[in-house]
């Protein structure tokens, strides 16, 4: 899983099995994200909106937003909507869901392209997880320096953070404010 800010620049990485289902590794992510204050204080972790596809729609993951208080826009399963109408007036009301700023998820898909543009990553040559890890690490450093005086990729800041499931790599994007 990689985190990423709103101009689609890697923020934290998370190498987990392949196998394993995304929104299970999407609660650890956040805290390995540290975005600094231009003032003092400690740094921002918490975001102000996660968008995440499908895969992301459990209750679990809901409510652990809701926990942490922050707004999230993720569509319904299908089969969690039929669920919730066979159980009548107890199946409770549907999740919020906005489609504008759904929309806005193609910024984490925009930086997955941009890291399988290195070939090590693209095919994962790596044997052991800590060294695709750094592979991972040092090409959003690349990414990071190659931005460096470019302007964001929609023209405008975007606070929220993504969550993004492309083959087996799941993100997420974090602006600061």
């Amino acid at each position: 899983m990689v985190a990423c800010d709103g101009r689609g620049r890697p923020l934290a990485v998370l190498v987990t099995p392949g196998r394993r289902h995304d929104s299970i590794c999407a609660r650890p992510l956040p805290e390995r994200i540290r975005v600094p204050r231009t003032g003092l204080g400690r740094p921002r972790s918490r975001p102000d909106h996660v968008i995440a596809d499908k895969a992301y729609s459990s209750r679990g993951f809901r409510a652990y937003l809701r926990k942490r208080g922050i707004a999230h826009t993720i569509p319904e399963k299908t089969d969690q909507r039929r669920h919730r109408s066979n159980c009548g007036r107890s199946g409770g009301r549907p999740p919020r869901f906005d489609r504008e700023t759904y929309r806005r998820r193609n910024v984490i898909e925009r930086c997955f392209n941009r890291l399988t543009g290195f070939r090590g990553i693209a095919t994962s040559y790596e044997e052991t997880a800590s060294s695709f890890e750094a592979a991972v690490t040092l090409a959003s450093f690349l990414l990071w320096a190659r931005s460096v005086g470019r302007r964001p990729l929609d023209g405008r800041q975007q606070p929220s953070w993504l969550l993004d499931r492309t083959s087996h790599v799941g993100a997420v994007l974090c602006v600061s404010r």
